[in-house]
């Protein structure tokens, strides 16, 4: 008979150490210097995104307590609160990261992997232009906080494959990087993709693959390299986060194909770019695994369990557990 595995996964935890808390709620738009943008920003979060964010990490508790003892759980990006935008090169941000992936470990290894998110490396705020990919902090999550690029989990006839992706999606992001740095990020892209089609190529023909992919403008990247899109009819699904809600997701898919905003300024055209190859998702049967705390207006956070057989005979049975708040 086959294995039965259970697997937790959970995504954009954004735990916030009391290095992060101390910057208070209002970090991302206390400094704005143009008062309507500023009012705009504190009316979405308070009432649409999220109102306090760094006030939420009773929810990790939370999920610990409910999930009991899956054979394998995936965290899937995200672990601080990235109140400096730079990522894990802020202490306060490495702090909550490392709190956040010291309690997983402890409950759940060695059963448990985690994968990039793009609060780790860095990420330019939506207003006020601050912060970006930092290449220290894409050393500091490897040497300190112990995550891999690509990490790769046989269970049974199922592979489990975990991925980069900000570095994947490098050409949209790379007006965040710092001119110095670009060269760098371009040479780690590289080995990084040559990997991803190693990966790829390696699996055999009877396997199926659970994809954990944490941003989804990555996926089109991979669709155009000719290795992986032969091996996206082996990929069952694959698990997104980022986008924290399936509003969110809804609204991607709606607006997927449409042109650049090159006229908007440097959020609109980033934004713009990602949905402008949003067609290529299709193709990776995408599941969104929202954040732990969902957005404020449905307060839909929550995470999920996957039941698998390790023959790959039956499709893997997912299902979703919302955390109430």
């Amino acid at each position: 008979m086959a294995r039965t595995y259970r697997i937790a996964i959970l995504s954009d935890i954004h735990y916030a150490s009391a290095a992060e808390q101390a910057r208070g709620n209002d970090y991302e738009y206390r400094d704005l210097k143009n008062p309507f943008i500023r009012i705009f920003v504190k009316t979405y979060r308070y009432w649409i995104w999220l109102r306090y964010p760094l006030k939420h990490n009773n929810l990790l508790d939370e999920f610990i307590n409910r999930v009991g003892s899956p054979d394998y759980v995936v965290a899937n990006g995200d672990y601080s609160c990235n109140s400096a935008f730079i990522g894990v090169s802020d202490d306060a941000a490495c702090q909550s990261a490392s709190e956040c992936l010291q309690t997983l470990r402890t409950k759940f290894s060695p059963n448990f992997q985690a994968s990039f998110g793009d609060h780790e490396l860095g990420k330019m705020s939506f207003f006020g232009m601050r912060g970006g990919m930092r290449l220290a902090s894409w050393h500091r999550a490897q040497t300190e906080l112990g995550l891999q690029p690509l990490w790769r989990v046989e269970l049974g006839n199922y592979v489990l494959i975990g991925v980069a992706s900000s570095l994947i999606g490098l050409p949209v992001f790379e007006a965040d990087t710092l001119p110095e740095e670009r060269p760098e990020w371009r040479r780690l892209r590289e080995q990084h993709m040559a990997d991803i089609r190693q990966t790829f190529a390696a699996l055999k023909p009877n396997q199926r693959v659970l994809f954990f992919c944490h941003d989804p403008t990555a996926l089109p990247f991979l669709w155009h390299d000719d290795i992986v899109r032969s091996k996206i009819p082996q990929i069952e699904q694959t698990i997104i986060g980022h986008l924290h809600s399936g509003l969110v997701l809804w609204k991607s898919r709606l607006l997927a194909g449409m042109p650049p905003i090159r006229f908007l300024g440097h959020t609109a055209k980033r934004l713009s770019t990602a949905l402008s190859e949003g067609k290529h998702w299709r193709p990776f049967n995408i599941r969104l695994c929202p954040s732990l705390s969902g957005i404020e207006l449905l307060k839909d956070g929550g995470y999920y369990t996957v039941e698998l057989d390790d023959d790959a005979k039956q499709p893997a049975r997912f299902q979703f557990h919302p955390l109430p708040r």
